[in-house]
C-alpha cells in the first residue's frame, strides 16, 4: 500500500490520531494507538495536553519510560494524580474532557458503534465485550474520535446495536434524546480519515492514505459513502514524528 515508504500503517495512524489533538486539550486517553497517538502529541505540538487515562490516572508530563498499558509504573511516576474512575467519570459529566479516542466492531453512517452484539436482539451471533466507558465518552465527551478497521462488516449501513452513540438517525438526533455536547469528529481507520457534515452528520471520506484508491474505500464501505469535493492524501509522518514513536515503542509492539 505505501511502496517503498519507511513506516507501517499503525505508525500513519497512531500520527493521524496525534494531529487531531490541539494544545492545552484535555485528552481522555486510549489503549493501544490512541495511547502513543496522545503520547505523540504531547511530545511535539501539543506540549500543554493534559492525558486523563482511564485507570484513574492524570498526567501533565509524558512518563519517563516507554509504556505499553495505562497502568504501567512509568505512567503512574509523579502524576498529577491518582484516582480512580469514578472520579475521571465526574470530570466527563462536567465536560471538562474536549477529546476521547474509542472503537468499535460496527460503526454506521452517522457514527454509531456497536460493542455489544452482531445480530438481532432475538438471535445474537456474536457476543462483544460491551460498552465499558465507551458510551459515556461518546455521550459526554466534547467531541470523539473513532479509530478502526476499515472492513465491509465493519463499516454498515446500521449498526445492529448503539452501544456508544453518534448521531443517531442524523442532524438533531443527539439534541432531541438529551446529550448536552458532543458527538463523533473524525474517524481515522486503516484506508483513510474520515470527518462529519456539519449538517447532515453524516460520514464523508477526506482523505486516503497513500497508495489508496477511493474506489478501494467505498468497495470496503457498506453503505453508498459521502466523499468530498476534494479528497486529500493522508499525510505521512514526518521522520521527527517516526524517531519520537519509536521511544515510545521501541519493540514496535502495537506499531510493528
Amino acid at each position: 500500500m505505501r511502496g517503498n515508504s519507511n513506516y507501517t500503517l499503525p505508525q500513519l495512524m497512531v500520527t493521524a490520531a496525534a494531529r487531531e489533538i490541539a494544545d492545552g486539550e484535555v485528552i481522555f486517553v486510549g489503549m493501544r494507538l490512541p495511547l502513543l497517538g496522545f503520547l505523540l502529541a504531547k511530545s511535539t505540538y501539543a506540549p500543554h495536553a493534559v492525558g486523563v487515562y482511564e485507570l484513574g490516572v492524570i498526567r501533565e508530563t509524558v512518563a519517563p519510560a516507554p509504556i505499553l498499558t495505562m497502568g504501567d509504573l512509568p505512567n503512574l511516576y509523579r502524576a498529577q494524580w491518582l484516582a480512580d474512575t469514578a472520579d475521571l467519570m465526574g470530570l466527563l459529566q462536567q465536560g471538562r474532557v474536549d477529546a476521547s479516542f474509542i472503537g468499535g466492531a460496527q460503526v454506521d453512517r452517522f457514527g454509531n458503534l456497536n460493542t455489544t452484539y452482531i445480530g438481532g436482539v432475538e438471535q445474537i451471533e456474536t457476543r462483544l465485550p460491551g460498552s465499558g466507558g465507551a458510551c459515556d465518552l461518546a455521550s459526554l465527551a466534547q467531541r470523539h474520535i473513532i479509530i478502526m478497521a476499515h472492513e465491509k462488516r465493519r463499516f454498515v449501513p446500521r449498526v445492529d446495536y448503539i452501544t456508544s452513540a453518534g448521531y443517531g438517525d442524523g442532524a438533531g438526533w443527539r439534541e432531541r434524546v438529551g446529550l448536552p455536547r458532543g458527538g463523533p469528529a473524525t474517524v481515522i481507520t486503516t484506508l483513510g480519515v474520515l470527518r462529519f457534515d456539519g449538517e447532515t452528520r453524516e460520514m464523508v471520506l477526506a482523505s486516503t492514505h497513500p497508495g489508496v484508491t477511493v474506489a478501494q474505500v467505498l468497495a470496503n464501505t457498506g453503505w453508498p459513502l459521502r466523499v468530498a469535493a476534494e479528497v486529500t492524501e493522508t499525510p505521512a509522518p514526518t521522520e521527527a514524528e517516526l524517531a519520537m514513536l519509536r521511544q515510545f515503542d521501541p519493540q514496535g509492539f502495537w506499531t510493528g
